[in-house]
């Protein structure tokens, strides 16, 4: 696994374990959730300019309370909050297809 691998994973994680940590607090039944990242890096010189992201939850939620997820996720993340001080983190939460 590449450094940057490591660094998406670590990402992934906290997501993921922010979820887990949220979801209680704000009554959520969830099915399962997943993240998908991609960095995007500037070649000369080597650097990352931008990490996407789309995060896919398996609820019956609302938009709006997807919404309080995904501002709740992204707030209170450890990784998350010390990556976007370095580099931009853009992406989605949204319910996986066929949920409503």
């Amino acid at each position: 696994m590449s450094p940057v691998e490591l660094l998406l994973a670590a990402l992934a994680t906290c997501m993921l374990k922010g979820i887990e940590r949220v979801t209680p607090m704000l009554h959520f039944q969830i099915a399962g959730a997943e993240v998908a990242l991609e960095a995007v890096r500037e070649n000369a010189p080597h650097k990352r300019m931008l990490i996407r992201y789309e995060i896919v939850f398996d609820s019956a939620a609302t938009g709006q309370r997807l919404d309080l997820l995904h501002r709740n996720v992204l707030t209170y993340g450890s990784i998350s909050n010390t990556l976007s001080g370095a580099v931009p983190l853009k992406g989605t939460l949204h319910r996986a297809s066929g949920r409503g």
